[in-house]
């Protein structure tokens, strides 16, 4: 059984930071698969935050280019998503996905950390 765990948010003021990690547990091979941090927010759909690839490839969404990083860390089965100057608009839960092959055979969801962005 494969389980992702996210941890790291919280309330935090506009402007500030805040990371994020995904921790995958069980029967993985995590350097593998592809990792993708969504978001959603009450009343919105969820959309794709961040992506990175078993190659180590970026990909952002425009409202986070140049705020936010993905990083993994393979050995230790965790996936990070470092958030800086946070706005209020970033305020949702946020998700870890790991997939792996075509047709997402292997597709794994956390349960998902909130973060608020409030004065």
């Amino acid at each position: 059984q494969v389980q992702l765990v996210e941890s790291g948010g919280g309330l935090v003021q506009p402007g500030g930071s805040l990371r994020l990690s995904c921790a995958a547990s069980g029967s993985i091979g995590f350097s593998i698969y592809e990792l993708v941090w969504y978001r959603q927010a009450p009343g919105k759909q969820r959309e794709l935050v961040a992506a990175i690839t078993s190659g180590g490839s970026t990909n952002y969404a425009d409202s986070v280019k140049g705020r936010f990083t993905i990083s993994r860390d393979n050995a230790k089965k965790t996936a990070y998503l470092q958030m800086n100057s946070l706005k209020a608009d970033d305020t949702a839960g946020y998700y870890c996905n790991a997939w792996l092959g075509s047709t997402r055979r292997y597709d794994y969801w956390g349960q998902g950390t909130q973060v608020a962005v409030s004065a």
